[in-house]
């Protein structure tokens, strides 16, 4: 609604001559911050894997590829459960 009428978000729930002060957060993690195996241990442990899916077969592959896909079912199923 916002955007259609061109208008700051704030305006829409802020009843005010000034817009509010912005909050003080606390500083943020850039995106290579979050990006694993960009460094460190890390980056040696995704190194060695890579090296390791390379030299698989194909069937090698789809069994592994099969079983991440349970297991991150299962989590996500256990997850779910909780909430």
């Amino acid at each position: 609604m916002a955007r259609a009428l061109e208008i700051p978000l704030y305006q829409l729930f802020y009843d005010g001559e000034k817009p509010p002060p912005f909050p003080i957060l606390p500083n943020r993690r850039t995106t290579s911050d979050l990006d694993w195996g960009s460094s460190g241990k890390d980056a040696r442990y995704l190194m060695k894997f890579r090296q390791q899916l390379s030299r698989m077969d194909e069937g090698d592959m789809r069994l592994l590829l099969f079983m991440a896909q349970k297991m991150s079912r299962h989590v996500a199923d256990r997850q779910g459960a909780k909430e």
